[in-house]
C-alpha cells in the first residue's frame, strides 16, 4: 500500500498529503463483528472537504470520518476512492477501513476558525459514518457535538441503525440548527438485500430506525436508493417499498436509480455475472452511455414512486431541514460533552 504522500482525490486535491506513513497504525480485532476486517487508524490533516464544482450533489461541504465500508454494498459508488490509496476497490473496500481518529477535534477546530461561515455539512455521502466501525471508534458523538455547539447545519445519510445511539445528541442539535436525517432503503426484498448489501442492517431494521427517529421528534426522510434495474424495479416491489416507508413515518421519499461509476461498475458487473448472468447483456445495453441509466428509465421510476408516495400520504423529498424541536426544560445536556473515546495510535 502507498501510505506516503496519500491524497483524498488526486483530481481535486493535487499533491497535498492527507497524512504521512508515520501517522498510520494498522489493527485487526478478533471479535465476530470485526473478523476479517483491518483498520488503518490515521491522524488526518483535514476533515472538512469541498465537493468538486462539477458534482451533482446539492451541498458544498462534507465530512467523512471513514474510508472503505464494511456494509459491502456491491454497487457502492465510493469504491473508486479506495484506489487513491492504492487499496483494492473490491473486497479491499469492504475489509480495509481507514479510520480518521482525530476527526472530531479537527472538525471542532475548523468550525471555530474565523474563515468558516457556518455552511451546511453533509455526512454519509461517501461511505457510511454509521458502519460497524463506528460502534468501536465512536467518532460521530464528537462530530455531532461540535456541530451542535457551533449551531452549524448538517445532514446525515445512513443505512446504519447505530444512529439511534446518538438520538439525544441529534435532538440537542435540532434545537439550535437545521438537521436533516435520511435513511437509505432502496427495497424491502430480503433476498435481494442479503446478496447486494450483506453487511447492512436489514431494510426492516432501517425502517424501524426511521420510525424511532420520527417518534422522537426528528423528521427523517428515506432515500429510496438504489432502485436496481430488473431486480428491484418491478411495480409490485416498488409499491411494497413505498408502503413500508410510509408506514415507518418517513417525511419524504426520494427514488434514485442505480448508477455504476468506474470502480463500482466492474465489481457490480462481476457480481451480476456470478448471480444473474442472464442480466449481463441487458445491463450492458442499459448502461451503454455511461454510469447512469437512461433519462427515460430514471423518469419512469421517479414518476411511479412519487405517485405511490402521494397514494400513501408522503411527498417527494426536497432540500430542507428537520423540524426545530422545542427546548425541553431541564432536559438539555450541557454543551461540554466529553466526546468519544478514541483508540491510541501508540
Amino acid at each position: 500500500m502507498r501510505w506516503d504522500n496519500l491524497v483524498e482525490n488526486p483530481a481535486t486535491t493535487g499533491n497535498s498529503a492527507l497524512f504521512t506513513a508515520g501517522a498510520v497504525t494498522t489493527r485487526t480485532f478478533d471479535t465476530p463483528e470485526f473478523r476479517g476486517i483491518t483498520f488503518h487508524e490515521v491522524r488526518a490533516r483535514s476533515i472538512v472537504n469541498r465537493v468538486p464544482g462539477a458534482s451533482r450533489m446539492p451541498f458544498e461541504w462534507t465530512v467523512n470520518p471513514y474510508r472503505g465500508c464494511s456494509h459491502a454494498c456491491v454497487y457502492c459508488f465510493a469504491r473508486k476512492t479506495h484506489s487513491y490509496l492504492d487499496l483494492d476497490t473490491g473486497l479491499g473496500f469492504d475489509s480495509q477501513i481507514v479510520v480518521k481518529t482525530n476527526a472530531p477535534e479537527l472538525l471542532r477546530s475548523r468550525l471555530a476558525s474565523g474563515h468558516w461561515h457556518g455552511a451546511h455539512i453533509a455526512m454519509g455521502t461517501n461511505v457510511d459514518c454509521y458502519q460497524r466501525a463506528e460502534g468501536r471508534y465512536r467518532l460521530m458523538p464528537g462530530i455531532i457535538s461540535a456541530l451542535r455547539d457551533h449551531a452549524n447545519p448538517f445532514s446525515i445519510l445512513t443505512k446504519g441503525t447505530l444512529i439511534l445511539r446518538d438520538l439525544e445528541l441529534l435532538r440537542q442539535a435540532a434545537e439550535v440548527t437545521e438537521v436533516g436525517i435520511s435513511v437509505s432503503v432502496g427495497f424491502v426484498d430480503d433476498a435481494l438485500w442479503r446478496t447486494v448489501e450483506p453487511g447492512t442492517p436489514s431494510p426492516g431494521r432501517r425502517l424501524d430506525a426511521v420510525r424511532t427517529l420520527s417518534e422522537n421528534g426528528i423528521d427523517c426522510g428515506v432515500l429510496m436508493a438504489p432502485v436496481i434495474p430488473f431486480l428491484g424495479d418491478h411495480p409490485d416491489q416498488l409499491r411494497a417499498t413505498v408502503r413500508a416507508i410510509a408506514a415507518a413515518g418517513a417525511t419524504s421519499v426520494t427514488p434514485l436509480v442505480l448508477h455504476l461509476r468506474p470502480g463500482a461498475r466492474e465489481w457490480y458487473m462481476q457480481w451480476l455475472g456470478n448471480h444473474h448472468p442472464h442480466l449481463v447483456r441487458r445491463y450492458e445495453r442499459l448502461y451503454a452511455e455511461g454510469a447512469y441509466a437512461p433519462k427515460w428509465y430514471q423518469r419512469r421510476i421517479t414518476r411511479y414512486v412519487h405517485e405511490l408516495a402521494a397514494e400513501f400520504g408522503i411527498g417527494p423529498s426536497h432540500r430542507g431541514a428537520a423540524r426545530r424541536l422545542p427546548v425541553r426544560k431541564g432536559q438539555r445536556a450541557p454543551l461540554d460533552d466529553p466526546g468519544p473515546t478514541q483508540l491510541t495510535l501508540l
